[in-house]
């Protein structure tokens, strides 16, 4: 079982930065597979970015690709979304979630097997 609670949401204008943290309870963390997701009002949930088990691989959407980084810390059991150029259309919650294929790049969001409570961004124009 692994438990996420997502952090370093807020609200930030246009052309401003956000870090968002996703800490993961438990001490088999570095054996997922990570993702972030948004969902903005009225939309279904989209793919942002993933990351695998080491961080040696990563992967983005095109919409975020060039201005958001993923990365993890397994030590802190920890995975991170760094947010630059954000835009008024990066509004949304965003939510981190873990899959059990450490090696997996996963970009479907039903094949992720647990999910935070996902954190609020809100970019102003």
């Amino acid at each position: 079982q692994v438990q996420l609670v997502e952090s370093g949401g807020g609200l930030v204008q246009a052309g401003g930065s956000l870090r968002l943290s996703c800490a993961a309870s438990g001490r088999t963390f570095s054996t997922y597979a990570m993702g972030w997701f948004r969902q903005a009002p009225g939309k279904e949930r989209e793919f942002v970015a993933a990351i695998n088990w080491s961080g040696g691989e990563t992967y983005y959407a095109d919409s975020v690709k060039g201005r958001f980084t993923i990365s993890r810390d397994n030590a802190k059991n920890t995975v991170y979304l760094r947010m630059n150029s954000l835009k008024p259309e990066d509004t949304a919650v965003y939510y981190c979630a873990a899959d059990k294929r450490a090696h997996a790049i996963v970009v479907a969001a039903v094949e992720y097997y647990y999910w935070g409570q996902g954190t609020q961004v809100t970019v102003s124009s």
